[in-house]
């Protein structure tokens, strides 16, 4: 795993009111201060229209503007900050947003905010730091929050913090290399003696719970917390075996009922008590192919070519007793096959309690593993699995899962 600072793009992301000089004192804190450095290839600051027009007034112009100074003052490599990379709220109707003062403005502002740091964070050779300090607190907060839903390893939260009397100076805007004079309830101070803290704040990432059109298209603030909200427990499994529907953690999905037997059996397992399955258990295919039996046409084709390979390995010595085990070769990759699928559907985080997993060994000294789900019985809830008869088989479109329609 590459450090934050490793990474070939590198961003500071500010979100902020009128508080500019957070800016400039981050900078300072991650590029100077800080060992190693985190030196941004690029700065973003997410503020209202009164501070964008702050920021290109004190920060961005050319001559005068205390980002440019800074980075002359401590010969920073370069980093992209213009007017261009300022995203300004903006109210209903699209227009520039001078502060936050109603409910319609903070959902705007929050579904701003997740809309960056979800287009930053999509790609992987970037890595994010955001600063929460300037601002309303429901711009920090939101800040704070999208990046716990999109974040991954390599980003980073912070506030920064400045002693007194430099602290909301007007004249302060980084600790300088040199003495500069501002002056404060009649004092002089000195910019080069001032302390500039970077508080780290650690973060939930709740970015693989998400599902996965979630994090790649667009979506709401609220909606985005939702989703992450159903993969915290209480936990639910149910199995519709009348249409091979697995509901997991509030999401429906198909799976093709070869793998749905599979999973069925191990969930059944897991709500009885009894333990998972491994390889070279006697009865196991057996058990399975009872499963399977309730969801296809015993009599199709389909089902005598899926017992042919899954109980022969392929052989078509359907009376081969010393070869009904359950084939490693097919096992495995059908346990593979139905997690891909789960993790698909509900992306990683929140498939991870409905996976099927190792288990302890098949007993003692016993070289073998047993796999099935850890899920509490409680959680686990069947339907359906009328035998099949005459019905004609039950198909699923494709290899995978597909959402609930």
């Amino acid at each position: 795993m590459k450090r934050p600072q490793d990474h070939p793009r590198r961003l500071l992301v500010a979100v902020t009111g009128l508080t500019l000089p957070v800016v400039t004192e981050t900078l300072y804190a991650l590029a100077v201060k800080q060992d190693p450095p985190f030196v941004p290839t690029e700065v973003r600051l997410i503020t209202t229209a009164v501070g964008a027009e702050l920021a290109k007034r004190l920060l961005l112009q050319p001559e005068t503007g205390q980002f440019h100074r800074l980075c002359a003052d401590y010969d920073l490599p370069p980093t992209t900050f213009g007017p261009e990379h300022v995203h300004v709220l903006e109210d209903a109707d699209g227009r520039p947003l001078d502060d936050i003062r109603s409910l319609v403005d903070n959902e705007r502002a929050a579904d701003a905010i997740i809309d960056v740091v979800r287009d930053l964070t999509s790609d992987a050779e970037c890595a994010l730091h955001v600063s929460i300090a300037g601002g309303r607190k429901t711009m920090g907060f939101y800040g704070g929050y999208a990046l716990s839903l999109y974040g991954r390893e390599q980003d980073r939260l912070s506030h920064v913090l400045v002693d007194p009397p430099y602290e909301g100076h007007r004249d302060f805007f980084y600790p300088t290399p040199e003495s500069v004079v501002i002056q404060s309830d009649g004092q002089s101070y000195d910019a080069k003696e001032a302390k500039v803290t970077l508080a780290k704040i650690p973060f939930v990432r709740l970015r693989d719970s998400l599902a996965p059109e979630l994090r790649e298209g667009t979506a709401s603030f609220s909606a985005a917390v939702a989703d992450a909200q159903r993969a915290l427990p209480p936990l639910a499994l149910e199995l519709d075996a009348a249409s091979c529907l697995v509901t997991a953690g509030g999401e429906s999905f198909r799976m093709k009922p070869a793998w749905y037997a599979t999973y069925w059996m191990l969930a059944e397992r897991a709500r009885s008590g009894r333990p998972g399955v491994h390889i070279e258990e006697e009865g196991v295919p057996k058990e399975r192919f009872g499963y399977y039996r309730k969801l296809v046409n015993e009599w199709s084709g389909e089902y005598e070519r899926a017992e042919r390979v899954y109980f022969y390995g392929d052989s078509a010595d359907s009376h081969a007793a010393s070869k009904v085990t359950l084939i490693p070769s097919r096992f495995n990759p059908e346990k593979s096959s139905i997690n891909r699928v789960l993790r698909e559907c509900l992306g990683k985080r929140r498939a991870e309690p409905y996976l099927i997993k190792k288990l302890g060994r098949a007993e003692a000294g016993s070289r073998l593993h047993r796999f099935g789900l850890t899920l509490p019985p409680d959680a686990i809830r069947i339907a359906g699995g009328q035998l099949a008869g005459s019905r004609s088989t039950r198909r699923t479109s494709g290899e995978g899962g597909q959402k609930k329609p």
